[in-house]
Formats: C-alpha cells, structure tokens, sequence
C-alpha cells in the first residue's frame, strides 16, 4: 500500500522535473551578526576573487538609513550591498553580500541540484574570507507564477481545497468566481524544520504584492508563494547550513506537490 506524503514532516515525495516549470524566482539568504568589513572594498576583494568565474559582474548599491538620536537629533547613515551577477551567460543569477546577509537568487533556475552547488559556492566563500560567528536567520523561497493557459486551466492544475472560491463556477456551485477581481490567501505553517509563509492566489493585472520577487505584470495571474525559515541561532558552518538548505528546498518541494495536481506536473512537461 502506498503511504500518503506527510508535507509538513518526514520525507518527500519523489521529485519530478518539470522542464517548463512556472518558477519566477527562487532566493536563498542567510543573515547573520553585522561583520562591518563587508563595507570596505579592499575586504570584499577575496569573496569577489572567490566567486568571480561565476559571478562576473559587481556593482554595489548604497541603502540610506535614517535615525534619532536619544536626544532627538537626526543622524544619516548610509550601508552599501555588493551585488554580483553572473553576466551576460546567466544574467538572472545574482549573488547579494551585506554587511549583515548574503543571499542568491535566480530568475531561472534548472534544478535543486545546481541551485544548492551554486549556494554552497556562496557559503564556502563567505565562511572562508568573512568567518561569520553565527546566524541569525536562514530562509529559502519559491515563487511559482501561473499565466495565460494555465490560468485558464487553473482548475485542473491546482487542487480544489488549494483554490478554494477561486473553482470556476462550472466546477462548483459557487457563484462567486466570476467576480474576483484580487484573491491572496496568506499561511503560516508550522514543518519540522522551521516556520513557513505561504501565499497563493489570484493577482489582478498590475498588482503585486512584492514588486522584487513579483514584479507586477499586465494580465491577470496565478501564484504560489513558499517561504520556509527559521530564526534558530547556530553556528556559521557552511556544510551544516547546505544541509539543512536541502531539507528546505525538499519541504517547499513537498508542500508544493500537495497543492498541485498530477495535470499540472505533465502541463509543464513532467515525466509520470
């Protein structure tokens, strides 16, 4: 007999790939006690060398920060973000470096495979130049975003119970599908490697909610939002903390098949 997949604990149900998959971004951040040497280019020189073969490209963004002082005079301050892509063979890879947080993100990912060994890249670099004590938070999401054929066959994609009032009103008696103009569901799941933000829904044209991860578009869509974390301080070891970006990737990989139908697997070309 076969055992139903538990999404939020044990393990995960066989990936499928999906050559065609909706995925828009993908983003894996780390964020640890502020190393206020990741400010100064001479010290940011070695995790450039570090992934440049990869990551050709470096521009830094500078991010103002305002304050009061406890005797209410106003103070400026201003940080700077490295932003380093990968040019013009994998121009939606970027690799972001803080003086608080690194992050890697993607607007065309391939695999968990080559996601994970591109992270595992960033984390090794870091730990070798900067040796960052401890972290503070790590997190890894998936925004898949559903379009034009899809939407119009969202109701053979997306389980019922997933969809909700968003059923077409031939596929349910309620009369209320027609009317949507803008429908988000928001849930904060509790798996058993940290806490999850889910979102999904139905976003009107020229609306988002996250103009960075999501940016608006000029017709109607359908997303699907996973966002696992967790805030459990541990040591900075870059082994441990692909590991356990694996088991992220594995968990939003197994709310994800529970959400979706198996129509929607071979929509986007999977294999069954």
């Amino acid at each position: 007999m076969t055992m139903k997949v538990q999404p939020l604990k044990g393990p995960p149900p066989a990936e499928v790939p999906l050559p065609r998959a909706p995925l828009v971004q993908v983003v894996a951040q780390v964020r640890f006690a502020p190393i206020l040497a990741i400010g100064r280019p001479d010290k940011v020189v070695d995790f450039q060398e570090a992934i440049r073969s990869t990551y050709p490209n470096l521009t830094d963004e500078r991010m103002p920060h305002f304050s009061v002082g406890a005797n209410g005079v106003p103070s400026f301050a201003e940080s700077v973000i490295w932003r380093f892509n990968g040019g013009s063979k994998s121009p939606k890879w970027r690799v972001s470096l803080g003086v608080d947080f690194v992050a890697l993100e993607t607007g065309a990912y391939v695999s968990r495979q080559d996601f994970l060994g591109r992270f595992e890249l960033v984390l090794n670099s870091l730990q070798r130049v900067f040796a960052p004590g401890e972290i503070q938070r790590l997190g890894l999401r998936y925004v898949d975003r559903i379009v034009e054929d899809g939407l119009k066959n969202i109701h053979r994609l997306i389980k019922p119970n997933v969809l909700g009032i968003s059923m077409p009103e031939e596929e349910t008696s309620s009369s209320l599908y027609s009317a949507i103009q803008h429908l988000l569901t928001e849930a904060h799941l509790l798996a058993e490697e940290g806490l999850m933000q889910a979102r999904w829904g139905h976003l009107s044209p020229n609306v988002t909610y996250d103009e960075t991860a999501l940016p608006a578009l000029d017709k109607s869509s359908w997303v699907l939002d996973l966002d696992l974390f967790t805030t459990t301080p541990q040591p900075f070891e870059s082994a441990d903390l692909l590991q356990l970006t694996t088991r992220f990737a594995e968990r939003n990989y197994s709310v994800f098949r529970d959400m979706v139908t198996e129509d929607f697997l071979r929509f986007y070309g999977g294999n069954l």
